[in-house]
């Protein structure tokens, strides 16, 4: 019997032994971290200032790279180059064959052509503003002006080179190259040299001065009514297209599936993680000179693309993938009509390059292209030629005449006013483009505030691009998409706002720095009561959100504040997140205190497709691939399937991770001192499935450095990592623990 006790014995030491050894090297394994995105993170607001409106936003740094800077000389030689067609393999095609000046920098082609009459299988893009790119060709493939220009060059239906040395040769032979190689680089006529001169010169492509600049810059007559009309729809969240088209450029580097018939692979094409269908989000200005649109060309005109889109792309078509923000929208015929004058005046030529009549290989060089979008474009862009004129006076207050709208008021303010709304029931949309305006409504003897109803028609109560923008003692109702919506500015304060039925948010502050929100009530709303999107600074306190689908979301934000709020009887109270395919690439240091979040069991309303459609039922606060938050001193109470919930964007399957472009791992969060009581006591059915037993805080295991210091607490898991944990055991608990999580989900 010894004998077998002492065998059993040493088993047990033996495994106890491999546990230890497991441990130890799972322990000095390197951590599972996201990258860093630095300091070009994306979130908060480019809004230049001092200004007059708060639409004027900073340009990004040019594309330009150290080894290239830019220079006269060389731009000088792109430009000839550009034209010549001594860089073909015949000499019978130039860069400027399908990148004509008279027609947007691209051809008025469908698809481009070949020399040899091959049609190729993409529309050809601009080359405006082509210097801010990050990411080239419509899929994506290359990011850099310098090996782009390579592409072209060398393929056998472009320019068709083969034998890159006979064509250095071919123009080194040329005298007036030589001198002008040998002006602007050390090394004279080479292939890189060729490449450097030609993304030199494409870097001086800029248009900056449409009537948008100009209207942007303080001159309100620069664009005309319908445009104007035009740019309040392109802000709003039914045809959200400033989600993706975002100002200066228009544009932005993210790929997006917006569901044109075809069975090019896109971004999935270039990249083992792309997504299938999605394409590179192009400029929009000079758009209206560029037709016919999308990736294969397949829409002739303005109004056909505001047709493709208002129909929810390829949503219409039964396509499931298609973009969260491509959703369908309603538009009367003056609507459209005013979306497409608002494009017409993205349209600015000033910065035309001058086009050779004659090359130095003495090849022909290509002729003036008539384009007829060009009357097109002075029929639509009338607006008032005298430059800024401001009356120029003190700050005053405004106050809405009976009978009068409050836009009208609006449009009497300048920087500093103050508009005050009495008391009544008002049917508009407000749009405030001015900085340093503050709009407040005056409640009448009972205390009922002025009302602003959409009476289920209008998109939005108001919409704002100003620096230092104010807005309170307001009721807000019946809206389609949203109650007040405040766009890529420094300096917003929402205050004492009730909104209810007012479609996606409440009170929506997107890509905006310092951001106050306070005693708002809002419910009714199918995705967040209170939301901030891509923001930074952002402080939500002493607010109340009820019967939401998300009580409170801080999306892609840096620097949040939530504290001493209620939210209950939302599908999840509050919640924290990174999401992917948004220009802001970072969710970090938030502190989520001193709430209230009870009962939010809310069934979850989200239209399709809708990304808040995702959140399970009965979650109190919900923490999604977001870092460095510290949850604490909350009081969580009755929500259904758990209290505190700290996920990764893909343990649970619920984003393909062929579109997951930032961190998804949730790093750095302390959950610590809440009260919890009867939480986790029937989860919803998607945590059900996922085979997670209920409890007062969900861990999926994954991300380096999550602390839970919660004594009465239940988890899952049973066992979570405390903030006194020492750093090397508590990353061999995440290893192993995430290695178990990632083969059972």
């Amino acid at each position: 019997m010894s004998t077998v006790l002492k065998w059993i014995v040493r088993i047990f030491g033996v495994l106890i032994g491999l546990l230890l050894i497991v441990f130890v090297v799972a322990a000095a394994m390197p951590a599972q971290a996201d990258p860093d995105v630095g300091e070009d993170h994306g979130a908060g607001a480019s809004s230049v200032q001092p200004s007059y409106t708060g639409l004027q936003r900073e340009f990004p740094a040019l594309n330009e790279t150290a080894a290239n800077p830019t220079t006269d000389a060389k731009a000088d030689l792109g430009r000839l180059l550009f034209f010549d067609p001594v860089l073909s393999a015949n000499n019978d095609t130039a860069c400027a064959t399908c990148h004509q000046p008279d027609l947007g920098f691209a051809d008025g082609r469908s698809t481009a052509i070949g020399p040899n009459g091959t049609e190729l299988a993409r529309n050809t893009p601009t080359l405006w503003n082509v210097g801010y790119a990050q990411n080239l060709f419509w899929d994506g493939r290359l990011d850099s002006l310098e090996a782009q220009s390579n592409i072209p060059l060398t393929h056998p239906d472009e320019m068709g080179v083969t034998d890159t040395d006979a064509l250095v040769a071919e123009v080194a032979a040329i005298g007036e190259y030589e001198t002008m190689f040998n002006a602007a680089f050390d090394d004279g006529v080479t292939l890189a040299n060729i490449e450097n001169a030609l993304a030199a010169f494409q870097r001086t492509l800029i248009t900056d001065n449409s009537p948008f600049d100009q209207y942007a810059a303080g001159d309100v007559d620069a664009l005309t009514p319908s445009q104007r009309r035009g740019l309040a729809l392109f802000r709003s969240g039914a045809t959200r297209c400033f989600e993706c088209h975002t100002a200066p450029t228009f544009a932005s580097d993210t790929f997006r599936v917006v569901g044109v018939p075809s069975d090019d692979p896109g971004r999935a094409g270039v990249t083992a993680d792309g997504s299938e269908g999605a394409f590179k989000v192009p400029t929009l200005r000079n758009i209206a000179l560029t037709a016919p649109y999308m990736h294969n060309g397949s829409l002739e005109t303005l109004e056909a693309v505001v047709d493709f889109y208002a129909d929810g792309g390829g949503r219409l078509h039964g396509q499931e993938n298609v973009d969260v923000f491509v959703q369908g929208f309603e538009l009367t015929d003056q609507e459209r009509l005013d979306l497409v004058a608002f494009l017409y005046a993205l349209t600015d030529e000033s910065g035309m390059p001058e086009v050779p009549t004659a090359v130095p290989s003495g090849l022909p060089v290509i002729q003036p292209t008539e384009n007829p979008a060009r009357a097109e474009v002075a029929n639509h862009n009338v607006g008032g030629e005298t430059g800024i004129e401001l009356d120029d006076r003190e700050p005053m207050t405004i106050v809405v005449q009976e009978g009068e709208s409050v836009q009208t008021a609006v449009d009497q303010a300048r920087p500093g006013d103050i508009i005050e709304v009495p008391y009544g029931v008002y049917h508009e949309r407000v749009v405030i483009d001015i900085n340093d305006i503050t709009l407040r409504g005056i409640p009448n003897e009972a205390g009922e505030r002025p009302i602003f109803d959409g009476e289920g028609v209008l998109t939005e109560g108001v919409i704002a691009s100003g620096n230092n923008f104010i807005v309170g003692n307001l009721h807000v109702r019946n809206y389609t998409d949203n109650g007040v919506l405040v766009e890529g500015v420094t300096g917003v304060h929402f205050h004492d706002i009730f909104a209810e039925n007012v479609g996606t948010y409440g009170v929506y502050p997107v890509r905006s720095t310092d951001v106050l929100i306070e005693r708002v009530e809002v419910t009714g709303v199918d995705d967040a009561g209170v939301y901030a999107g891509q923001c930074e600074n952002v402080i939500v306190r002493d607010s109340v959100v009820y019967g939401n689908v998300l009580g409170i979301e801080l999306e892609n934000t840096i620097g949040g504040e939530i504290y001493n709020n209620h939210a209950y009887d939302n599908t999840v109270g509050i919640f924290v997140v990174l999401l992917p395919q948004l220009t802001s690439k970072i969710s970090a240091n938030t502190l989520v205190y001193g709430n209230l979040v009870e009962d939010n069991n809310h069934e979850n309303f989200a239209p399709p497709g809708a990304t808040a459609g995702i959140a399970p039922s009965g979650v109190g606060i919900l923490l999604l691939a977001t870092d460095n938050a510290d949850v604490y001193n909350n009081e969580i109470r009755d929500n259904k399937t758990t209290g505190v919930a700290v996920f990764s964007l893909t343990s649970t399957g619920a984003f393909d991770v062929n579109e997951v472009n930032v961190g998804p791992l949730p790093e750095n969060n302390w959950v610590h001192d809440n009260t919890y009581e009867n939480n986790g006591y029937d989860a919803d059915p998607f945590v059900k499935d996922l085979g997670i037993p209920t409890a007062d805080i969900l861990w999926d295991g994954t991300g380096m450095n999550n602390r839970f210091n919660e004594a009465s607490a239940s988890s899952f898991p049973p066992l979570v990592p405390g903030d006194g944990w020492p750093n090397f055991v508590r990353r061999g608990y995440t290893n192993i623990l995430g290695f178990l999580v990632s083969q059972l989900l």
